[in-house]
């Protein structure tokens, strides 16, 4: 299969273009520790990852964001978080590869996630791509975060083009949702924590990848 027209590819961050998990987990266990509770295996929270703070926090101490004291609870996850944000957080096996042959194709990529920009933007500069891409939209660059799309459109601003000429590249059912409200064709990164939704395949994803060097066979 190939989508005609692609001129640029946008990636979520957490579960799609880099291993978050780790040090999410890290962050989550720390609070565990602090009330005397074991710590969970990192692959257990691996699937919760793509949710955030809110995944997490629910896989950690089965509170919601309605539950009383879950803002407090937030607040000093992500005091943990900020701490360590990126000691074993690393891009997935693939994906500098897959940047390297977007460039030399001729084409742009770009960041667009839920997470704020205290996280993304230094995140980013410490694996060492922020300077190459295209654009980093976060979580606070717009007023609403996926599933709404406006995230997506405002990379698609910032690239100065049309939404349509737009791939992005997620590993959340609201990552689709996100795209196809923005009316941006979209594939579903197969290795990611895929935490949300359900199986991938059923979403209605242009396609469904197991690795990230699919992403180029798509391309024309």
């Amino acid at each position: 299969m190939k989508l005609n027209g692609v001129r640029a590819v946008l990636f979520d961050l957490d579960g799609t273009f880099a291993d978050t998990a780790p040090d999410l987990g890290r962050a989550l266990n720390r609070m565990r520790s602090e009330r005397s509770l074991a710590p969970l295996p990192i692959e257990t929270l691996r699937a919760r990852a793509s949710s955030g703070a809110r995944g997490l926090l629910k896989a950690g101490f089965d509170v919601t964001p309605e539950s009383e004291g879950y803002e407090v609870l937030r607040a000093r996850f992500l005091e943990l978080y900020e701490e360590n944000l990126c000691i074993d957080t690393r891009v997935f096996d693939g994906i500098q590869a897959l940047l390297d042959a977007i460039v030399a194709r001729g084409l742009r990529w770009g960041i667009v996630t839920n997470k704020a920009k205290r996280y993304t933007e230094p995140l980013l500069r410490t694996l060492g791509v922020d300077g190459l891409t295209a654009c980093i939209v976060s979580g606070d660059s717009t007023p609403h975060i996926k599933p709404h799309p406006a995230s997506l459109l405002r990379a698609a601003e910032l690239l100065s083009l049309p939404p349509a000429d737009c791939l992005y590249i997620g590993d959340d059912l609201r990552d689709i949702q996100a795209a196809r409200a923005a009316g941006m064709r979209f594939a579903a990164a197969g290795w990611g924590y895929l935490g949300e939704g359900g199986d991938p395949r059923a979403w209605g994803a242009d396609a469904v990848l197991s690795g990230p060097g699919e992403i180029l066979d798509l391309l024309t």
